[in-house]
């Protein structure tokens, strides 16, 4: 099988390429190759025969349509996205066009190439869109998202996320395009850009600054491994029903400022400051919109499809650390690109 895997140089798309490869499966990867993207997390397969890379926009109608025609692709694997919500704060249309217009255009160009296959080679073929648990909203103190649960986003970068979500809807019922869509939890592991929770208190911590927690610390998410994620979504493509939504958590909720004390803990471990770690923590100015608490009911997956989570939280939190520690010059690089864990999304007057 060959897929073409957009956003494949991004976190969870570079897990799904290494994956992907070491499955046997031939992939295209397509990236624009933004500031979160870096194509050093493929170093590893980049001169695998089953592996091509094309640097393209989704938005650019002509750029897709001449890929799946040089390609000719037996799947589509959708992850290109804007993904953080405090950049969504400050650019909002930027993750419109992305998300939304990004998807349709993609979309498009995989109803052509779907059209023009063989009886057979339409029916194998699949569209899947990978999509997050934040387009439902947030839950209160108790509870758990599942397939059919209603859509209430409530950031720009989540309202984008729904509407691609029903976007990829539309061209199955409407089309008959045949697609799979999967919400997942907070993804984290090696790769991750510094700008999201877990690698900014990693890389911080590092660098010896102080570390920001959101408001009191009290959100709640469920983590869940990048490497369980793409064993996951491949596993859909395969074997998912046809205009079925699987969600995908790691069964690992905690609270953010739980979460930060036990990667303080295993950074006081792997890189021993004068002082713990955890005497860095400091309340800053909680996101707007932050939604309060997100928990998957994965139980769908696990029954159709027999998926369940590898990693334990803590296992891979301390192997996530170690990552850290042992790829300095991983990190360096995103810093001298110009990254350097500034804040942002808070609104201004």
């Amino acid at each position: 099988m060959k897929i073409l895997i957009t956003g494949g140089a991004g976190f969870i798309g570079s897990a799904v390429v290494r994956r992907a490869i070491a499955d046997g499966l031939k992939v295209v990867n397509v990236d624009v190759l933004t500031y979160s993207a870096n194509l050093e997390n493929l170093d590893g397969v980049a001169g695998h025969p089953n592996y091509a890379f094309e640097q393209a926009d989704i938005c650019d109608a002509a750029a897709m349509k001449a890929i799946f025609a040089r390609h000719k692709p037996d799947a589509v694997m959708h992850l290109a996205a804007e993904s953080h919500n405090d950049r969504a704060i400050e650019a909002p249309i930027d993750f419109v066009r992305s998300n939304v217009m990004g998807t349709a255009v993609l979309l498009e160009a995989a109803r052509a190439h779907w059209n023009a296959l063989s009886d057979d080679a339409k029916a194998a073929f699949r569209f899947h869109h990978v999509s997050t648990d934040e387009v439902f909203g947030a839950l209160g103190e108790d509870g758990e998202f599942s397939e059919t649960t209603p859509y209430d986003p409530n950031s720009p970068y989540s309202s984008s996320k729904a509407a691609a979500d029903h976007l990829v809807r539309a061209w199955g019922r409407t089309y008959g395009l045949p697609v799979v869509l999967t919400n997942c939890s907070n993804n984290y592991g090696p790769y991750q850009f510094p700008e999201k929770l877990i690698p900014t208190v990693i890389s911080r911590a590092l660098e010896g600054k102080t570390i920001p927690v959101y408001g009191d610390g009290r959100q709640v998410r469920d983590w869940l491994h990048v490497d369980d994620h793409a064993e996951a979504l491949l596993l859909v493509l395969g074997k998912g029903r046809l205009g079925e939504t699987y969600c995908i958590g790691g069964d690992g909720t905690k609270r953010n400022i739980e979460l930060v004390k036990i990667l303080c803990a295993h950074l006081d471990k792997f890189a021993p400051a004068n002082t713990a770690h955890a005497e860095k923590i400091t309340f800053v100015t909680d996101r707007p919109g932050h939604d309060f608490r997100y928990a998957i009911d994965a139980s769908k997956l696990r029954e159709e499809l027999g998926w369940t989570p590898k990693r334990a939280l803590e296992e891979g939190l301390e192997d996530t650390v170690r990552w850290y520690v042992e790829n300095k010059d991983w990190v360096e690089g995103i810093r001298e690109r110009g990254f350097h864990s500034e804040r942002l999304g808070l609104v201004k007057a």
